[in-house]
């Protein structure tokens, strides 16, 4: 049967209120058409759903039979429709994000803190990976965005500035004559290097940036973590390339010092991706708009 799902609507509020007019007044129809309606049903299935006693309409057994399915169906879409209200509100939901421990750390964590003190009910997950992995990531649908090292070309992948940042040398002072130059990066590659592991796109882009600038760089130590860069380049064991943002604190407290060079390493420029052509949850649109 192919059955217009309104005459059953119809039904749930004649078989729910026991009266054609109340639910004609409820549905905002005229009590003819809720007649109408319920004969339309009637015939359809072949047979009759209510009856009339002491000028009250009850049930039939028919009547309840189907009543206590359509109950159940009705309850099922209000509840499904709360449930899209609550979503659309902001009162549930989930977001996926994917970022580096520095994204995370000196970028997004006000971010996060202010969107949850906002939407308390929004559980939010922070998946922590290189650039390349979280788009990877992305593109299997693992997470709704990620924030990530630009620049990146693939057509599947939509992105939007977010920040801009720099990266500086740091050396602790076991290093202390080196306070007072400026340094070329000839100059620089004499000394031990700690920098990122050549997986991550922010290590990449400065590998390609040396090659243009014609100076071959070898690392003597190469981590997944500017915060290990920091530790290690403060016990002395050589000059880190880390995020100027995660050096201030250590640089004020002089466990280290910005170690100058005749240019600066370029800008870094922050993206938040996300998959083109797949629509983003409420939750994560109102994030991106935070951000």
């Amino acid at each position: 049967m192919n059955i217009n799902f309104e005459l059953y609507k119809v039904f749930y509020f004649v078989a729910k209120y026991k009266s054609f007019s109340l639910a004609a007044k409820k549905l905002y129809i005229t009590q003819s058409a809720v007649s109408q309606s319920i004969k339309n049903l009637e015939i359809a299935l072949d047979s009759t759903l209510f009856y009339r006693k002491n000028k009250k309409i009850s049930l039939t057994y028919e009547g309840e039979l189907l009543f206590e399915h359509v109950e159940k169906a009705y309850n099922a879409l209000n509840a499904a429709e709360y449930k899209f209200a609550e979503i659309h509100g902001l009162k549930t939901g989930e977001i996926k994000i994917g970022a580096s421990d520095t994204v995370c750390k000196y970028h997004l964590i006000d971010y996060l803190e202010s969107f949850n003190e906002k939407h308390p009910n929004i559980k939010i997950q922070v998946i922590n990976r290189t650039s390349p992995q979280i788009i990877d990531l992305l593109k299997r649908q693992s997470i709704d965005m990620g924030i990530i090292t630009l620049p990146v070309d693939d057509k599947d992948i939509d992105i939007l500035n977010f920040a801009e940042v720099q990266d500086i040398f740091v050396a602790s002072y076991k290093f202390a004559p080196l306070k007072e130059q400026v340094l070329t990066f000839e100059d620089l590659s004499k000394y031990p290097l700690l920098f990122l592991e050549k997986n991550s796109q922010t290590r990449q882009n400065m590998d390609l940036w040396f090659k243009k600038e014609g100076v071959h760089i070898t690392p003597e130590i190469e981590l997944e973590s500017i915060d290990l860069l920091l530790e290690f380049a403060k016990i002395g064991l050589g000059i880190s390339c880390v995020l100027s943002d995660s050096a201030i604190s250590a640089i004020e407290k002089k466990q280290l010092f910005e170690v100058r060079t005749i240019k600066s390493l370029p800008p870094r420029r922050l993206g938040i991706c996300t998959l083109k052509d797949v629509p983003l949850s409420k939750a994560a649109q109102a994030f991106i708009g935070e951000l």
